[in-house]
């Protein structure tokens, strides 16, 4: 859910920046892909923090050397972050982070049904992690829409 809530907040504090008259921020595509910016960023650093022990447990057991694919998605999500930001960039970087979404949605799915943790508080039902994967898929391809 803090995903969620800091795409939200930071939505909201981009788009009503531009409308009070703070140019950078004029555009609601680039607000919204700032606003999914700060959400990676915040994703993943869990990558490298106290949270990876928990991430690395997401990975089902099917898939080889979990510790790699943690780094990589980390990697992946921050390379999309600059993606996002630069104008050239975003909408390519917009459908490739929806395409990495999708690939690590096996992860979410094994969690829920392990009733696995993230920093010590349950990861959430397999209906609410696909209701924000859907809202985090819908961001990301309104986003490349708009680019």
């Amino acid at each position: 859910m803090v995903p969620l809530i800091a795409l939200i907040v930071s939505f909201l504090i981009f788009f009503l920046a531009g409308r009070a008259g703070l140019a950078l921020f004029h555009d609601t595509g680039f607000d919204l892909r700032c606003a999914l910016a700060v959400m990676f960023c915040l994703t993943a650093s869990a990558h490298w923090g106290k949270k990876r022990p928990d991430l690395l447990r997401m990975v089902p057991p099917a898939f080889p050397n979990p510790g790699l694919l943690v780094t990589i998605s980390g990697i992946l999500e921050l390379v999309g972050v600059v993606g996002l930001l630069l104008p050239w960039t975003a909408k390519i970087a917009s459908i490739c982070l929806a395409v990495m979404l999708v690939a690590l949605f096996p992860a979410n799915v094994y969690a829920a049904r392990e009733h696995l943790t993230i920093a010590g508080r349950p990861v959430p039902s397999l209906p609410v992690r696909s209701l924000l994967q859907i809202v985090f898929l819908a961001a990301l391809i309104w986003s490349a829409w708009l680019s």
